[in-house]
């Protein structure tokens, strides 16, 4: 059962679960969002104080409900898993998200991402990375002492605090786990899924297969037990003791 974080809030001040926005603008931008938060829930799933979030409202100061924004993917170490309506860092052991991922959309603007990095930059996040699928284009931040630092180069850039690797030499993105597999994905064409069902029908069709032989041979063992009976009645009934060596 999925523990639910208790409430502490000041009852006179309300912090909204929802900002009112759409998790994505499109398919594509929400593909990419569900891909990265599911793998990397899979990938820390056995470690209980690793909390992983999509399109979750991250409120960094207590008192202030309009200090607020929703990372597309954000991971923080060092809290529970569980369900929460919004990440409340004062209600967290004042531990800000450490990674958050952007996928870029046509309807985001210019001002509004230099908003996030700021935002990003000033509240604590260790790692950020911005991706663009439309132009498979990836940007990354790492804090150092004066906050958050662009990654150059990024490409084959390996997350130190999530262990994943950053491909982008083909078309498309690729994200590697540590153990060097890519990440899993949603989707599959119909090709992909005509193939799929073609290789349930042919393990199908192999095993009843199997059971027909396997029939085959219980028929052939009994066929050899009733030779075998009807010759041991013969060799009675001549008088002849079977068993006898």
């Amino acid at each position: 059962m999925v523990p639910q974080l208790k409430t502490t809030d000041n009852p006179q001040i309300i912090y909204p679960d929802s900002d009112g926005k759409p998790m994505a603008d499109n398919t594509k931008q929400f593909r990419w969002i569900v891909v990265i938060q599911q793998n990397l829930e899979w990938l820390f799933a056995d470690d209980a104080n690793v909390f992983v979030a999509g399109d979750l409202l991250w409120y960094p100061v207590e008192g202030n409900n309009s200090l607020c924004t929703a990372p597309d993917v954000m991971v923080i170490f060092g809290r529970p898993k569980g369900d929460r309506g919004s990440y409340q860092q004062w209600r967290e052991d004042q531990i800000a998200p450490q990674v958050v991922f952007e996928i870029l959309s046509p309807g985001n603007t210019r001002t509004e991402m230099d908003k996030k990095l700021v935002f990003y930059s000033r509240y604590g996040v260790e790692e950020y990375y911005l991706y663009d699928p439309d132009r498979n284009d990836l940007s990354g931040w790492l804090r150092n002492e004066n906050g958050l630092d662009v990654i150059d180069p990024i490409a084959n850039w390996v997350s130190p605090r999530l262990g994943i690797r950053f491909d982008i030499a083909g078309a498309v993105l690729r994200l590697l786990r540590p153990d060097g597999e890519p990440f899993a994905s949603y989707t599959v064409t119909a090709q992909q899924l005509q193939q799929a069902e073609a290789n349930v029908e042919q393990e199908r069709q192999r095993a009843e297969q199997e059971r027909q032989r396997a029939e085959q041979e219980r028929q052939r063992a009994e066929q050899e037990r009733q030779r075998a009976e009807r010759l041991a009645e013969r060799l009675r009934a001549a008088g002849i003791d079977p068993e006898a060596g």
